[in-house]
């Protein structure tokens, strides 16, 4: 690829996912070619699309069939005289490439932090010890271990049902399966806060569960941000979403469908001043939930990559895929401000997951969802999947498909698991 000026890069996507189409598309706005692209498995957001070459290799999601890859892939590309990027599309590929960044920084320009900075914030317990460093307020905590669950006495439950539950490990839970699992739970009882446990463990899980007070209200009180961070660990663009609706599907419970822009200061100053505080480099994203009893935004995670919303950036003009561009390639970050994104209303335009209907039929009624419905009428939505310019017979029967699923899966799940 080519910047204006003349400044060539090649950038390289580790996925085949919502992620990597995400980004893929992001770089196809800008340059009109595609994006080479690696993964262990075939996902249907990148099937039947020219924005994205997918090169599949078995095993690829885990070292040490990995780093074994990387290593021939860094002799591929050894000769290439413009800068190679790096770029993970999931939290297994983002903690491969900080875990052997030494190794692959003579070949590829990787945009992460190190590894034991990764572990300490994407571990729940050591990242809730990170927000109480910094004063960033997170839901009451309970940490839950495989030895309190097989241990003689019952595990003790300090808060009122219902209750959140959810690994602290995400990458680990990936692997785990048994009846009734899911990405995440709301637990409504001593009966069902027991018997996940009891499951999880015997399924093989072995970290910790986190254990939270349940802020109360809906989906939309959640709140996401976006954050580029360049090499000098200066933020250089923030970007807030408000989530009007989540996937209520078990195994995709907390992934947003519909995110409309916002702006708050408030919460850009505390953003900020962490991601600097820590020394933080690259592409971070939050997710957090207003609790109206004490009126605070309060920080559930973090994650140390782009997450599969978050064309929702791109959408709102600020191309997700330009910033790493600009940071290593164009060299154009050092003195410019901080973007802080969706001041100009006029500019702001409804991102979508789900079908329209789906988002008509379930999003809670309020003022924000009016204000969505109104982008709609005006035309300003889109998805990250259905780009006009990446159109075909076969990827538009995919579409299809894909939007009959989340309609059944609404349907099915939404009462039970968010209703």
């Amino acid at each position: 690829m080519e910047t204006k000026d003349g400044k060539k890069f090649t950038p390289i996507l580790l996925g085949s996912d919502f992620n990597v189409y995400g980004m893929a598309r992001s770089f196809y706005e800008l340059y009109h070619e595609p994006v080479q692209a690696f993964a262990s498995i075939q996902l249907a957001p990148t099937r039947y699309t020219k924005v994205v070459n997918l090169e599949l290799i078995p095993g690829f999601d885990e070292d040490p069939v990995w780093i074994e890859s990387m290593r021939k892939l860094k002799e591929r590309y050894a000769n290439h005289p413009e800068p190679v990027i790096l770029i993970g599309c999931g939290d297994g590929y983002a903690d491969l490439i900080s875990r052997h960044k030494a190794e692959l920084e003579d070949v590829f320009i990787c945009p992460y932090i190190d590894h034991d900075l990764l572990i300490t914030l994407s571990e729940k317990r050591s990242f809730y010890d990170v927000c109480e460093k910094y004063g960033l307020p997170y839901p009451a905590t309970r940490i839950i271990t495989k030895a309190d669950v097989e241990g003689d006495k019952p595990v003790d439950q300090p808060f009122d049902y219902p209750v959140a539950l959810k690994p602290a490990n995400s990458v680990e839970w990936l692997d785990i399966h048994f009846d009734g699992r899911k990405k995440a739970y709301r637990i409504q009882s001593e009966a069902e806060f027991r018997d996940i446990l009891k499951k999880a463990y015997d399924a093989g899980y072995t970290s910790e569960m986190i254990l939270q007070d349940f802020i109360p209200g809906d989906d939309s009180r959640m709140r996401v941000v976006n954050a580029y961070v360049d090499q000098h660990h200066h933020v250089k663009m923030m970007c807030l979403g408000h989530p009007l609706l989540e996937d209520p599907a078990p195994s995709a419970i907390g992934n947003y469908v519909a995110i409309i822009p916002e702006y708050n200061d408030t919460i850009y100053d505390q953003i900020q001043k962490f991601l600097e505080s820590i020394e933080f480099t690259g592409y971070a994203n939050f997710d957090m939930k207003y609790d109206d009893r004490d009126q605070t935004f309060k920080l559930f995670d973090i994650n140390l990559r782009q997450g599969r919303s978050s064309f929702f950036v791109t959408l709102a003009g600020y191309n997700l895929a330009d910033w790493v561009v600009k940071d290593y390639v164009k060299g154009e970050l050092v003195d410019a401000p901080t973007v802080r994104a969706n001041k100009d209303e006029k500019t702001h335009a409804l991102w979508m997951g789900v079908p329209v209907k789906v988002f008509k039929q379930y999003t809670r009624e309020n003022a924000d969802k009016d204000r969505a419905l109104k982008l709609i009428a005006a035309g300003k939505y889109g998805t990250t999947y259905r780009y006009d310019e990446d159109m075909n017979l076969k990827r538009w029967a995919l579409i299809q498909w894909m939007q009959h699923n989340y309609t059944v899966n609404f349907k099915k799940y939404f009462a039970e698991n968010k209703g």
